[in-house]
């Protein structure tokens, strides 16, 4: 009988502007880190389906979160502020265009590593 082993190095990712449109950078996000392997969850403003990820509404109750993608523009983001810190990852992705110097202050304070780079990207490079 074979056992099967976990793989530790999957990192349980909220997507934070979760769509089900195909051409939206958080879709394209979502799919990419399912091929990768990495569990997924999502937030968007409204409910839908990507490749079997339920995309949430509003602030819902969560566990085991290591990173948070965001492809939520800057002005979008102070809502989140509380709710994803107290989450407690351990880093935060601001994608481009997402990129806030008030909120990445405010993870790092909190221990949190932020990156500013491109999921996608991280992805294909194997630096994720």
């Amino acid at each position: 009988m074979q056992t099967e082993i976990m793989n530790t190095d999957k990192k349980k990712t909220l997507v934070i502007g979760g769509s089900i449109k195909p051409e939206r950078y958080s879709n394209k996000a979502i799919n990419k880190l399912l091929r990768y392997g990495h569990p997924v969850v999502s937030i968007g403003l409204r409910e839908g389906e990507v490749n079997g990820v339920k995309i949430q509404t509003g602030l819902p109750e969560l566990s085991g979160i290591n990173t948070i993608t965001l492809y939520v523009g800057p002005q979008n983001q102070p809502q989140y502020y509380d709710y994803l810190l107290n989450l407690k990852p351990e880093r935060i992705v601001f994608n481009p265009g997402t990129e806030n110097s008030e909120f990445e202050k405010l993870a790092e304070s909190k221990g949190v590593e932020t990156i500013e780079h491109c999921t996608l990207i991280m992805l294909g490079d194997d630096i994720y």
